[in-house]
């Protein structure tokens, strides 16, 4: 089996000649994720980079948890740093971007207006 590197987007997407995939993610590189896991945990930081598998990384990452209700704060919160989700582990992923930049990341267009 071959040993694949995740190598930051920005530099894939220089030796890839820019793709559609590669310059869609590249958009990304730095920007605020929120990514929510199967057992409930959510982690926010800026992305770093995806494999092709899908494996996301975050630098600067924060953890956050529900605790039990009886505690002051609903939620718990660790400083991670630099973070690899599993895409298998993955149920969300939100960035943080205006509405023109979501379409713009979604290669969608608005409506023209009546």
């Amino acid at each position: 089996m071959e040993d694949e590197e995740a190598v930051p987007v920005e530099a894939e997407a220089e030796n890839s000649g820019g793709s559609g995939a590669v310059s869609r993610a590249r958009k990304l590189l730095f920007r605020r994720m929120l990514v929510g896991i199967k057992d409930g945990r959510f982690f926010l930081g800026s992305f770093y980079c995806i494999d092709k598998q899908g494996n996301i990384i975050l630098q600067d990452a924060i953890e956050y948890r529900s605790t039990r209700q009886s505690s002051p704060s609903p939620m718990e919160q660790r400083c991670l740093g630099l973070i690899l989700i599993p895409s298998s582990c993955r149920t969300s992923c939100h960035v943080d971007s205006s509405i023109h930049e979501h379409f713009s990341l979604l290669s969608l267009h608005p409506a023209p207006p009546s």
